[in-house]
């Protein structure tokens, strides 16, 4: 089956669902209702043999309406096809989309992801949480209204935004005549054979 087959296939069958189709340079999108993602999803991976989950990602229309949009990669391993799914997700302040996590297991991350970039929530997602910013963290790095220089976040005993001592630092070399392994951070342990302060004693 041809990624073409596909697409007509998924307008026969939802045509009330699907939005808008596209071609670009062999790649083959659909535009599609928010609501149907999973039935469409569920559909691509048991009746059209869309079986690999090649990525979720999302998109920030900063200034559209609706604002953000949910783009979901799908792969045939038996057919070497691939199709793109994309859905705009209602709601700027709790943008909401549905999870497919318990279709391809591999969605799990890829929506913790976005969840934590974009601050969008997964409704079914069985595990919810941060997955790169710590728990508690109150903003979403990847919007466009998030600034380059960050923004101040301070959390007592958890983490901090200034900028850390590279003195002594845990991934800082030190100046030494010693040989590489005297140099590098991990010879800093107490106790270390190749620590500096043993170096620079002996030396």
């Amino acid at each position: 089956m041809t990624a073409q087959d596909s697409v007509t296939r998924l307008q026969e069958r939802f045509a009330n669902s699907i939005l808008k189709a596209g071609e670009f340079r062999g790649e083959n999108s659909l535009s599609i209702k928010i609501e149907s993602v999973r039935e469409i999803a569920r559909f691509c991976r048991d009746e059209l043999g869309f079986d690999y989950l090649l990525d979720i990602s999302s998109l920030d229309h900063f200034g559209g309406d609706p604002r953000f949009e949910m783009v979901y990669e799908l792969y045939s391993m038996a057919d070497g096809v691939h199709l793109r799914l994309k859905a705009v997700v209602p709601g700027e302040d709790n943008p909401v989309a549905p999870s497919v996590s318990d279709l391809w297991p591999t969605a799990d991350w890829h929506e913790r992801e976005v969840f934590d970039m974009m601050g969008i929530r997964f409704e079914g997602h069985p595990d919810l949480r941060r997955i790169l910013m710590w728990e508690g963290y109150p903003f979403y790095p990847l919007r466009k209204d998030f600034p380059l220089e960050g923004k101040p976040s301070d959390v007592p005993e958890v983490a901090f935004t200034e900028a850390a001592p590279l003195a002594g630092g845990p991934f800082v070399t030190i100046p030494t005549d010693g040989i590489t392994e005297v140099r590098e951070p991990r010879a800093r342990r107490a106790g270390d054979p190749l620590s500096p302060d043993k170096f620079l004693a002996e030396s």
